[in-house]
């Protein structure tokens, strides 16, 4: 592979919001080696196959939880990606009449459903306080929530500006009010206490910060019980036609996506040490913010900014700034990154913007090739 084709597919890569990339080198021996040498189903039979799959389905269950801090595994359930996990919540409970504070940097994974349910008339759907920068003002939630208040959701890191919201903070502000957590992109980066915080639902996904493959995520929730989305097989009290009322069964109907399983295990377990520290990225960012035209939207404090922000340029549109880039190999995201909530708090709605989202195999220097490249078309249109 040349040079170039090399800086095109791994180093101009910065879209790791949308799906990090690479991944560790084990994620697809491992998807491979389930494809091609064990095979098996999960929690369906007794044979070796069976066992082993079974076996290690619980092992990633277990280490997930461990990632969230949770004391008991089988609080945690499998899902496609982290909007299965956001529907099953939104969906599952008993919200008719109620109302659902949100901060104002969701995605359409939460907005979508919501709105869906506000036109059904069943919801009442209220913007949580929150400063210019969209993060949630702790201090100003005294007196928002009722016995109306039927859930609260929050996205713990902003896809569109990397802001981290201040999620324990809330929820001690909360009280018994249900607080569900949107971990798509803070997972891996970011560390949830669930037990410490007593946070009762986090929806994440496994091909973003966990470096793992597609379809796959899953659902922390504590103790409420919500109705299952989906109701069908599950290997366990076969002789009911009624769904199982334990956990994780009663959330896990069909078969799962054990090849991404098998893969996500592997991300979990051969993680990689940061190619570049935290100093590199805030340093990237002050760069841009010198730079003629360019407008960086992150966190007002880098106290509170996750390893992604969006940028505008004032000279042309997002478009036409991220098709510069990518003409000198740089892969970048623009447009509203399916979250129109926040670009509208942001003002950077409807024209959007172009998301820098670095992988953990980022080095210094391909941040200074991204520097080059945006100072290059900065000062020259």
């Amino acid at each position: 592979m040349s040079p170039a084709s090399s800086f095109h597919r791994l180093n101009g890569y910065f879209d790791c919001g949308a799906t990090s990339f690479p991944k560790p080198r084990e994620v697809a021996r491992e998807m491979s080696r389930y494809l091609d040498k064990v095979g098996g189903p999960y929690g369906r039979s007794f044979y070796h196959r069976a066992i082993e799959v079974s076996g290690l389905v619980e092992e990633t269950r277990s280490l997930l939880a461990a990632l969230l801090k949770a004391r008991r595994p089988e609080n945690l359930i499998f899902t496609h990606n982290a909007t299965h996990a956001v529907n099953i919540v939104l969906k599952g409970l008993a919200l008719t009449g109620r109302e659902i504070w949100i901060s104002p940097l969701e995605h359409n994974a939460v907005a979508r459903p919501l709105r869906r349910l506000k036109q059904e008339g069943r919801i009442r759907v209220r913007f949580l306080p929150a400063a210019a920068d969209g993060r949630v003002i702790p201090e100003r939630l005294a007196g928002c929530f009722s016995r109306r208040t039927g859930l609260i959701v929050v996205n713990h890191q902003s896809n569109v500006n990397g802001v981290i919201q201040p999620i324990d903070e809330i929820k001690k502000q909360a009280g018994d009010i249900p607080v569900l957590v949107d971990a798509a992109q803070s997972l891996g980066h970011q560390s949830i206490d669930v037990e410490g915080s007593g946070i009762d639902f986090v929806a994440f996904t496994g091909h973003k910060g966990l470096l793992g493959p597609t379809g796959t995520g899953g659902l922390y929730l504590a103790d409420h019980l919500l109705k299952p989305l989906i109701e069908g097989g599950t290997g366990s009290r076969s002789e009911s036609s009624a769904m199982p009322d334990f956990l994780p069964d009663r959330f896990e109907a069909g078969t799962p996506n054990i090849a991404g399983i098998f893969g996500l295990r592997a991300a979990l377990l051969h993680r990689p040490a940061a190619a570049h520290s935290r100093d590199d990225f805030l340093n990237l960012m002050q760069a841009l913010r010198r730079l003629p035209g360019i407008q960086v939207l992150a966190a007002a404090s880098a106290e509170h900014q996750g390893e992604l922000f969006s940028i505008t340029s004032t000279a042309m549109e997002s478009s036409t700034l991220g098709m510069r880039l990518y003409e000198k190999g740089i892969e970048t995201r623009l447009g509203l990154h399916c979250a129109p909530l926040a670009h509208r708090h942001l003002g950077t709605f409807p024209r959007g913007t172009v998301r820098i989202s670095p992988s953990i195999y980022h080095r210094p220097r391909d941040f200074d090739i991204l520097l080059a490249a945006l100072t290059a078309i900065s000062t020259r249109g």
